[in-house]
């Protein structure tokens, strides 16, 4: 449910252009117009379908409550599902897209990218087997960077250097990661004084909807973290799995990515503009498709656009470690071990495509995770979990938050420019790219 990428131009925008336009293009537009918006509600109403075969497919829906009424009294089976997703496509690829500039391109190439994914998750759901890369690429139209080994051994020199000691350096990690688990009964506190501040220095930069809320819930037996159900209205619930022992710096990475400047911000500033256009495409979100990857990158990279490291150090020590009751003493300390385990996140991701690909058992993914991840032995068989059930939208995370952070830190230049940061980053949470177009020059 992600939006074209130059969405930030005001309303009148494609009025404007269309205006100086030579007729016979200000036309076409105009047709095309008209064509977009019967291949938007066919696409809706085809992800609605889709997910009455896929309980995890549609993440978010705020439009007409009679067409979800519709898919659910329908549920037609898969070949016919095939069959409307062929049909929308050959209508869009029959818009004559030349001379489509701006919001209309973008629009343009968001239902076609987006439109394309919905056929591959059919095919999958339908039996069609594809190797890993296969997968993300034909869903997300995105593949899962690799990390040099290079690379890896540094980090893991640092992580030993950090964390002296006897014995394996997971066991290391995880007995002082273990030191800075909040108590249950201090965790709503902590959750919500990071949350807080999270919302307080997002609101400095960008002007949230004036409706906007959420609701905080915990609960167990998911394998996730933690999920953002947006209700539309500017409205959302976030939930805190408190399957496996809450650490303090989940506090901040949650607040971030699932609140402010993640998840909640992102699909309210979405809704906000374009509920006025009645571009209904926006009012769905798919779960497996390319506007997850950007979805997901924006609320990684958010956690160091809201919470530059310093700073974020600084906060933990003085707000959330007295609100924990835990010692402040190790701060900086733990503030440099997570980010260094954060850098891990490509090696984990790739021992997971290698276990779905068939290439490791459950076994030896696990050993993998905990010795070369390092990621002790229950967050590793959850790890698992999750990948099993969500299989290659794994990479959304580390494959968006690359494509994210490149294309910002490209456009900020040599100088860290934290208002500049900002307005880049804004650009992105109210105008999300499919990953093909953010990865053009």
């Amino acid at each position: 449910m992600k939006i074209p990428f130059t969405l930030i131009v005001a309303a009148c925008f494609v009025g404007s252009i269309l205006a100086q336009q030579p007729s016979s293009l200000a036309a076409r537009a105009v047709d095309a117009e008209a064509v977009l918006n019967a291949v938007a509600e066919d696409y809706v109403r085809l992800v609605l379908a889709v997910g009455q075969h896929d309980p995890d497919y549609v993440d978010a829906y705020y439009g007409p409550v009679e067409w979800k009424k519709a898919a659910e009294q329908a549920k037609k089976p898969l070949a016919e599902l095939a069959g409307m997703a062929q049909t929308a496509l050959r209508q869009w690829h029959a818009v004559d897209a030349t001379g489509l500039q701006g919001l209309l391109r973008e629009r343009y190439v968001f239902l076609g990218s987006q439109l394309r994914a919905v056929e591959g998750r059919i095919a999958q759901l339908g039996g069609r087997k594809l190797s890993f890369d296969e997968e993300s690429r034909l869903i997300f139209d995105a593949v899962l960077p690799e990390m040099p080994e290079p690379q890896r051994s540094e980090i893991l020199g640092k992580l030993e250097a950090l964390l002296p000691g006897d014995g394996a350096l997971v066991d290391r990690f995880e007995k002082f990661e273990n030191q800075f688990v909040v108590p249950k009964d201090k965790v709503d506190g902590v959750m919500r004084a990071a949350i807080a501040e999270c919302r307080r220095r997002t609101r400095a930069h960008i002007a949230l909807p004036e409706a906007e809320a959420f609701q905080l819930e915990y609960v167990t037996g998911q394998p996730w973290s933690a999920y953002n159900w947006f209700q539309g209205g500017a409205r959302s619930v976030i939930q805190i799995n408190l399957d496996l022992p809450f650490r303090l710096s989940q506090a901040i990475g949650l607040a971030a990515h699932e609140g402010y400047p993640g998840h909640h911000v992102n699909l309210g500033l979405l809704e906000r503009t374009m509920k006025p256009r009645g571009w209904v495409e926006y009012q769905v979100s798919p779960l497996f498709a390319p506007a997850s990857v950007i979805a997901e990158g924006i609320a990684d990279y958010g956690i160091e656009v809201v919470f530059p490291l310093a700073e974020r150090v600084q906060f933990e020590r003085e707000v959330l470690f007295p609100l924990a009751g835990l010692d402040p003493a190790q701060a900086a300390r733990y503030g440099e071990v997570i980010r260094l385990k954060r850098e891990l996140g490509l090696v984990s991701a790739g021992i997971s495509r290698r276990f779905l690909d068939g290439g490791l058992t459950r076994a030896e993914a696990v050993e993998r995770l905990v010795n070369e991840a390092l990621i002790p032995r229950a967050r590793a068989e959850k790890s698992l979990a999750f990948a099993t059930r969500y299989r290659s939208y794994l990479i959304t995370y580390e494959a968006g938050y690359q494509l994210v952070k490149q294309y910002v830190d490209a456009r900020c230049g040599s100088v860290d420019d934290a208002k500049r940061r900002w307005e880049i980053f804004a650009q992105l949470l109210s105008a999300s790219p499919v990953p093909s177009e953010l990865r053009r020059p």
